[in-house]
């Protein structure tokens, strides 16, 4: 009877350390909308003025990342567009020091996941299916959890299944 509560005890410590773990390393609950360097609207760059995603996310036809749009970028536009607006008076700061904008990562996966954009471009899947409706967000906010569960269920209702995905170990 001692050994079953001693394995009992310990199974339920084990279960509570697994869960608190999965909990303070969540990265998918916490910073769900972070605050960035420089307030930057999606709803006025991709929604208002149409600005397709790939524009400023170039790498994500052809890279594991999608990419954050670099000054030079930005400034393509704004050396002309709202030069008077306190915003682009920020961004010309960047600029001018020759410093890359710190923006905190919204989507962010653990290291040992392998996800590529690439694959799911190619395969035509829309940014929105993951990332929510970016175009209507002043604050990009991650509105999917992204963990496996989640993908999995996507990749099973889209009837994807290869021996190059994950279905060879998690099905």
């Amino acid at each position: 009877m001692r050994n079953l509560i001693v394995y009992a005890v310990c199974v339920i410590v084990a279960a509570i350390g697994f869960g608190a773990g999965y909990v303070i390393n969540d990265t998918y609950s916490s910073d769900r909308t972070p605050v960035q360097p420089i307030e930057f609207s999606h709803r006025i760059h991709a929604g208002v003025n149409q600005i397709p995603c790939q524009y400023c996310h170039i790498y994500a036809e052809r890279s594991r990342a999608a990419g954050v749009p670099n000054v030079q970028r930005c400034m393509g536009c704004h050396k002309i567009i709202k030069t008077d607006s306190p915003l682009i008076q920020q961004l010309t700061s960047y600029w001018e020091k020759k410093e890359p904008i710190p923006w905190v990562k919204v989507h962010n996966l653990p290291d040992y996941v392998w996800f590529t954009h690439k694959r799911h471009v190619k395969a035509g899947l829309e940014c929105k299916t993951c990332h929510g409706d970016i175009a209507g967000m002043d604050r990009v906010t991650r509105v999917s959890s992204l963990k496996m569960g989640w993908c999995l269920n996507c990749h099973v209702s889209k009837g994807v299944k290869n021996g190059k995905d994950c279905w060879t170990c998690h099905i």
